[in-house]
């Protein structure tokens, strides 16, 4: 149970909360003094906070997509300034301010303070002088031409709803934009006076802390002129740094966007597509380079390697804008071409794609010709009628085409027009199999089975006698291909379930029980959140045949959560008897292998979860240690029936079962709660790392 309540747990719902208790913790940050530890993590949290928010301004694409920006500005100034309070306390009480603000000081200082106070003044200046200033001015300007042009894009809004360009809601939409970046640039003006302030601060704090310092350092200390202005001369500009470098990154985050024209592609993409547009004037500074590099005086090398290097984006810029100009034209002849020679028809068939379709080679067609004997046809029908009694799934029809350009014997499967599966056959021959043993020995054409990639030789018909009296399986061409067919369906039945599909099997089953289906659907689950409930299951090759108590399960449990992976797990649960049967011998007992429960511990400890589930943020050493115990462990158990089992705790199943399934699709993950009670567990196998 309370697994559930933290499973419903959604920080992003409280964020705004969170924000405003961080907001009075500001304030109350310069009332209340810090410890150097927790001064350290807020110094952190400020410097992150500031390389965010630039990369930020680096990848919107208009100004309202950072529209908070003006506030933020205002509230991580406040931030700065709480910072510099409680640093100044404890520099001028302790004479040490944490382990950033000494290894900041002590890297710039480098026992050279006027270096050091020199390099923090002109960073100051840097960031109040020219970018605060620009970035201000930019946005005086650009808020004085956005109310001007209002009432003409007001008008303009207008006309084309009057025209019928643009409906109602279309129109205010565009009217809010409007009036939001009005008030964006009029905000950035009275905000970037802010950062002035802070930068004067930033001055008169540096000022105090060496004054200051200097006199506590003597006076109170008992220390030297020398060591008490060495002392606090590292710490205050380490101090400094550590402010005022948040400080320019969010200054020139502002210049960047309110700098920012209007366009749909981040700077990046747009610095490189505008720079790149003339490769002449990359080739004319690679000539210009080259001059400097023959100039006397002048780093030859330095100069030399920078002229070669623009020359050869120069060169590659001019060959990749001549080839798209030639492709340009040859399309556009081909087309005319194309066009001339064709009358207008239907192409809506040509973009169609079947849900399942079996290709064959010239050489198989007598498989699927009933005149000659091929009863392909008949058997792949009933491969549906099997898929629909054993998983449960409705399998469209499975359209079955020639294709030349395949291999004489060779055939594929495709799901929705891509090859999923692939074989060859012999048509006129039978394959011979020893499941027990990777030695076959009868004359023949040694080969692959197809379906589970087994030792095989393909016999003549007249050879079956002696195969099966040696023991071994031998099976025709048809069936070869038909038991391919099956387990891909199988394998791929998640994706042939598609709404459609869902719906069919839903109002097959409100025919009987009505009741728990009109309960569930549309009032708690759509059919699309019902669909990824049973593409989970049978992801797992759990069979959804029991509708009723999956529909059952989901309206029991959908009232209290609307997690799809946290739905399915109940699923599971009540279909506990479906999943663990075909695991069960004779005696009612499944084999297990069981995790350490050190293992359970570290991905119970990692869970992350996301848009497609839980899985487990495990580092890569960790991963390849785990998956290394799952192979000693399936090399040296014996499970029943060749099926390999790993039981975990219902917490970690989802999660592990991620983890595992690219490496070990075949290995199935069950949890406790799917195991019934009359079944007896018997753990032969424990997966360590």
């Amino acid at each position: 149970m309370a697994g559930n309540k933290f499973s419903k747990f959604n920080i992003k719902e409280y964020f705004d909360v969170i924000v405003a208790f961080g907001v009075i913790g500001v304030v109350l940050m310069i009332i209340i003094p810090l410890p150097p530890a927790i001064l350290d993590v807020l110094i952190a949290l400020n410097i992150t906070l500031s390389v965010v928010i630039i990369l930020l301004t680096m990848f919107t694409t208009e100004v309202l997509q950072f529209s908070v920006f003006p506030t933020l500005l205002l509230i991580t100034t406040l931030f700065r300034l709480g910072l510099n309070i409680s640093s100044t306390r404890l520099i001028l009480s302790d004479a040490y301010a944490g382990k950033i603000i000494e290894a900041f000081g002590s890297f710039v200082v480098r026992d050279n303070y006027v270096v050091g106070i020199i390099i923090f003044l002109i960073i100051i200046i840097i960031q109040f002088v020219v970018i605060t200033n620009g970035a201000g001015r930019v946005s005086e300007v650009s808020a004085r031409f956005t109310l001007d042009a209002m009432p003409g894009k007001q008008m303009s809004i207008d006309a084309d709803l009057n025209a019928g360009l643009i409906d109602e809601f279309e129109a205010k939409e565009r009217r809010k934009k409007l009036q939001m970046e009005a008030d964006f640039y009029g905000a950035m003006d009275g905000a970037s006076k802010f950062v002035k302030g802070d930068a004067i601060a930033g001055i008169v704090i540096t000022l105090i802390n060496i004054l200051g310092g200097i006199i506590i350092g003597a006076v109170m200390l008992k220390m030297d002129i020398k060591q008490a202005a060495a002392t606090y001369v590292r710490l205050t500009v380490g101090d400094g740094l550590v402010s005022q470098i948040p400080a320019l990154l969010i200054s020139t985050a502002s210049g960047i966007i309110v700098t920012r024209s209007g366009s749909n592609e981040t700077f990046g993409k747009l610095v490189t597509k505008q720079l790149n547009a003339f490769p002449k004037v990359i080739g004319l500074a690679s000539a210009l380079l080259l001059l400097f590099a023959i100039m006397p005086g002048f780093p030859t090398l330095t100069f030399l390697l920078l002229s070669v290097a623009m020359g050869i984006i120069a060169y590659s810029l001019y060959k990749e804008e001549t080839e798209k100009i030639a492709f340009q034209m040859e399309s556009e002849q081909a087309e005319i071409i194309e066009t001339e020679k064709k009358e207008p028809e239907n192409v809506m068939n040509l973009i169609s794609v079947e849900p399942m379709e079996v290709e064959i080679g010239y050489g198989l067609i007598p498989l699927a010709d009933e005149g000659a004997g091929g009863d392909l046809l008949q058997r792949i029908a009933s491969v549906r009628r099997q898929c629909a009694i054993e998983m449960g799934i409705v399998v469209q029809p499975i359209r079955i085409r020639d294709n030349l350009q395949l291999k004489t014997n060779g055939y594929v499967v495709k799901i929705r027009g891509t090859v999923v599966a692939s074989g060859d056959l012999m048509p006129n021959m039978l394959l011979c199999m020893d499941p027990s043993s990777e030695t076959i020995d009868i004359p023949g054409i040694k080969t692959m089975e197809p379906t589970f990639g087994l030792p095989a030789v393909w016999i003549n018909k007249d050879q079956r006698e002696e195969a099966e009296i040696k023991g071994l399986t031998v099976v025709d061409p048809t069936t070869v291909m038909v038991t391919h067919l099956t387990e891909t369906i199988k394998v791929h039945s998640y994706e042939l379930l598609g709404r459609q599909e869902v719906k069919l099997i839903i109002d097959t089953t409100r025919e009987k029980y009505s009741a728990v289906v009109d309960e569930l659907i549309p009032d708690l689950m759509t059919i699309g959140e019902v669909q990824k409930v049973l593409q989970n299951l049978l992801r797992e090759k759990v069979p959804i045949k029991d509708m009723v108590t999956i529909l059952e399960s989901l309206a029991d449990n959908s009232r209290n959560t609307k997690d799809i992976e946290l739905l399915t797990e109940y699923v599971r649960f009540a279909l506990g008897r479906t999943i663990c049967n075909q695991f069960i011998d004779e005696n009612r007992t499944v084999t297990v292998a069981t995790l350490d429960p050190k293992v359970e511990e570290i991905i119970g400890n990692n869970l992350q979860k996301s848009m497609n589930g839980s899985f487990p943020a495990v580092d890569p050493d960790t991963t390849g240690k785990i998956l290394n115990g799952i192979r000693n462990v399936l090399d040296t158990v014996g499970f029943y029936d060749n099926q390999p089992v790993i039981l975990v705790s219902p917490k970690i199943r989802p999660a592990f079962r991620k983890l595992i399934e690219m490496v070990y699709p075949q290995v199935a993950i069950i949890s406790l709660n799917e195991i019934p009670n009359d079944v007896e567990i018997r753990t032969e196998g424990v997966v360590t790392i």
